[in-house]
């Protein structure tokens, strides 16, 4: 089912969308995946309650949630006890927690959120409106949306500066293990970034649902003339840098490597903004003269 349609069914059945604040609209709110909680922080909504916060500080870091805010058990794993101590009135999340969505449903109204076929990044500016207009906030929505498609520009518009204007492809990817990498592609958050920022993404192929394909650290070789981008966090760097694998990497011994502070890379639109000043931070550091 489109991401739009799903919204529209589930988010929205029972929640009319007006510009001014529904009287209707729910108070205290759960986040049950961290794009839900990203959209909360960042619409300034009644967030009570998230699912691993800490985790959220370590691979979301921005927006930051609001202070004191209740964890809620894993994201795929949620603790019930703690849902119903919260007394939210509605909860959110996607696909993580699709089969508990009865279960959730008997301690507030639940809304998933389902990822579109075509990657995290497709529909995530319908869902960001959406879930604004239940609560009165679609204004709102609408500059941030305008601010962020301006953070990416700018972002952009740094690395083109840094290397005079001949920025090579990018490949963002996020290292797993000392021998594996995640390649984030079309279709991904990565990739929307890029593009937001005006540079050329270096994967091609056909969108997956999660917008990256796992791959052997030697497959970064199929990308010589890319700059590539490690979004961190990794803890095997040191190891991995200083092997003669990793040195023989053709993008790698140009001087085209760099680690990108952390950014998340499977959330909602608003992760576009951070992602893309993280992704700029990379490319500058790695431009030639510097």
């Amino acid at each position: 089912m489109p991401l739009l349609r799903a919204l529209l069914l589930a988010v929205l059945a029972a929640l009319p969308a007006r510009a001014d604040a529904p009287a209707d609209a729910p108070g205290r709110v759960a986040a049950l995946s961290w794009d839900m909680a990203e959209i909360a922080a960042d619409l300034d909504l009644p967030l009570a309650g998230v699912a691993d916060p800490a985790g959220y500080a370590t691979w979301v870091v921005s927006p930051p949630l609001p202070r004191g805010i209740a964890g809620l058990g894993l994201r795929t794993e949620p603790n019930l006890e703690a849902l119903i101590s919260l007394a939210p009135d509605l909860i959110l999340g996607s696909d993580q927690q699709a089969d508990m969505a009865e279960r959730l449903s008997d301690v507030a109204p639940t809304r998933i959120v389902a990822r579109s076929a075509g990657g995290p990044a497709a529909g995530t500016r319908e869902t960001y409106l959406e879930i604004a207009r239940a609560f009165g906030k679609e204004d709102l929505a609408t500059r941030r949306l305008a601010e962020i498609d301006a953070d990416m520009d700018r972002a952009g518009a740094r690395v083109r500066a840094a290397w005079g204007g001949e920025v090579p492809p990018v490949l963002p990817v996020r290292l797993m293990t000392a021998t594996t990498v995640r390649i984030h592609g079309p279709g991904s958050m990565a990739e929307a970034a890029l593009k937001g920022m005006g540079l050329d993404p270096a994967a091609t192929g056909a969108p997956g649902p999660w917008g990256f394909a796992l791959a052997p650290i030697e497959a970064l070789a199929d990308y010589p003339d890319a700059a590539i981008v490690q979004i961190d966090p990794f803890e095997d760097g040191d190891a991995l840098y200083a092997s003669p694998l990793w040195r023989a990497i053709p993008a790698v011994a140009a001087g085209r490597f760099g680690a990108a502070e952390p950014a998340w890379t499977f959330g909602s639109v608003v992760s576009l903004a951070p992602l893309s000043a993280r992704l700029a931070d990379a490319l500058v550091a790695m431009a030639p003269d510097r």
